[in-house]
């Protein structure tokens, strides 16, 4: 069965999460804490976090930063704040969706099995890889890497990148980014793509590359690549 991490301060609400993933068939590991989360990570990492944003020591940035250090598992972010700002700084540092508190266990149960499907779509095994001049992903691996290097993208920034890379040259609109690479079936606003794409932007700008192109008013293609 898929493990999720649900990580909160609030014995109550990690309880209701609990019960709802249990009666969906997941099994479930429970943090109180940002470093429990880590702890927990370390010893036993799981398919999917539920973090939520506001925790004791360490808060769920922080523990979302730590993560996407080494690993690009799905996190569902869970706040009481409803600012698009928060939303947005969510998923530029690596979260993949976000919800906020209070919230339908029904809803967060769907939310996590859309993340699972997309990851288990994109860790599928594939017969190609696909490349552009300097720059490759390995479907099967996941593994992005620039002129051999290789660099740590989050799920929903892979779903850009593959997007992109599946038409190299071809303009892709917002809503088509949108529809294709993120996680959720509801879109929050035309800056959660923008956000995505700056952090793939970022993340390869630390090699001195810049892979996607923006075109004003009609969206974002894969550049030269060489």
């Amino acid at each position: 069965m898929p493990r999720v991490l649900i990580v909160d301060d609030d014995p109550a609400l990690r309880d209701v999460v609990r019960i709802a993933l249990a009666r969906a068939g997941f099994d479930t590991d429970e943090a109180a804490d940002g470093p429990g989360a880590l702890k927990s990570f370390a010893a036993a990492p799981p398919d999917l976090v539920v973090l939520d944003v506001m925790l004791p020591e360490m808060d769920g940035t922080d523990v979302c930063r730590a993560l996407r250090r080494h690993s690009a598992v799905p996190i569902l972010f869970l706040s009481s704040r409803d600012d698009e700002v928060d939303r947005i700084v969510g998923l530029e540092i690596g979260g993949d969706d976000y919800m906020i508190k209070p919230f339908s266990p029904r809803e967060l149960v769907a939310r996590v099995r859309v993340l699972l499907r997309r990851g288990a779509a994109e860790t599928a095994p594939q017969a190609t890889v696909l490349s552009h001049g300097r720059l490759s992903l390995d479907l099967e691996t996941l593994r992005v890497t620039w002129d051999g290097t290789e660099i740590m993208l989050s799920a929903t920034e892979l779903g850009v990148l593959r997007t992109l890379l599946s038409r190299p040259g071809r303009v892709f609109s917002r809503d088509e980014l949108m529809d294709r690479a993120y996680v959720t079936e509801r879109v929050v606003s035309d800056c959660t793509i923008d956000s995505h794409v700056r952090r793939v932007r970022a993340k390869f700008a630390a090699l001195g590359a810049e892979p996607i192109e923006t075109l004003a008013g009609f969206g974002y293609r894969l550049s030269g690549c060489g």
